[in-house]
């Protein structure tokens, strides 16, 4: 696939018989999901949506992570705050349409540990794969922000009420690939090393029966895209809440991100004079 060279610094592709392995390559920087890693997953997206040779996707990530999920200091500038609002609702809400809207078949190969919108997005795939050292993580209530990616409905139909406020609640649970399977959050396990072998085997099956694009959980694409619409503007007000500022700032601080973390404590110092202005 002919990826712009800015999209091709973030992923690697290759198709072979109808099958298109997207490879998210920043394995320094844990595949995180910068501006730049997004907009590659969405060009890469949109041109396999677009070939017809294109018959099925599988989604995975190079190194030790498959995604450390979206990495904020990459993402946020200085702005007013009614705009910075309507910039995280827009970003947040186009990120999960990446794969909403893909109408081939597709395939998370998660090779690692996922992060926050790294497992949220990867319920709204086909099916989902892991490798035996994967965990999965969706620190949303440690963090100070609500559910994002669905999972306020994807997560309690794949895995039920009980396991999906144990992930997305206080408790933070992080299942690793077993559990994962157990509760029904993943459809399969493999070892680290046999991971891709066994995705390109459950990807060429489906193409032999046929199989279309459908939604995990027997979810509806319509409903899905206004709980997206709407879990994206709860998300915009939760990261503009004085909890959510102090956390980002002191954690970007410790990580020596100065300038992201400037950004944050400034949010945090005139927020009494912003937030009625929303």
């Amino acid at each position: 696939m002919n990826l712009t060279p800015v999209s091709a610094g973030q992923l690697l592709t290759r198709r072979e018989q109808g099958v298109l392995t997207i490879t998210m390559n920043r394995p320094d920087k844990l595949n995180g999901w910068t501006m730049a890693m997004m907009n590659a997953l969405r060009e890469a997206f949109e041109k396999a949506n677009a070939e017809d040779g294109v018959k099925a996707i599988i989604l995975t990530g190079s190194g030790r992570y498959y995604s450390a999920g979206v990495n904020l200091s990459g993402t946020l500038k200085i702005m007013p705050p009614r705009k910075l609002r309507e910039l995280i609702a827009k970003n947040n809400q186009d990120l999960f349409e990446v794969f909403l809207g893909c109408t081939k078949p597709l395939l998370i190969a998660v090779n690692g540990p996922a992060i926050g919108a790294s497992v949220t997005s990867a319920t709204l795939a086909s099916g989902i794969i892991a490798a035996d050292n994967a965990t999965f993580s969706t620190p949303f209530a440690a963090l100070g922000v609500t559910p994002e990616g669905c999972s306020s409905v994807q997560f309690p139909r794949l895995i039920g009420e009980e396991s999906a406020q144990r992930m997305l609640g206080v408790e933070g649970w992080k299942p690793d690939a077993q559990q994962a399977l157990a509760i029904g959050l993943i459809q399969d396990v493999a070892s680290h090393t046999e991971l891709m072998e066994r995705a390109e085997y459950i990807v060429r099956q489906w193409l032999e029966e046929g199989k279309k694009r459908e939604l995990l959980a027997g979810s509806d694409l319509d409903e899905l895209r206004a709980v997206n619409a709407q879990e994206s503007q709860h998300l915009a007000d939760a990261f503009l809440k004085a909890a959510f500022l102090k956390h980002q700032a002191q954690f970007l601080w410790q990580k020596k991100k100065y300038m992201p973390s400037v950004v944050f404590w400034l949010l945090l110092a005139t927020r009494p004079l912003w937030r009625f202005w929303l």
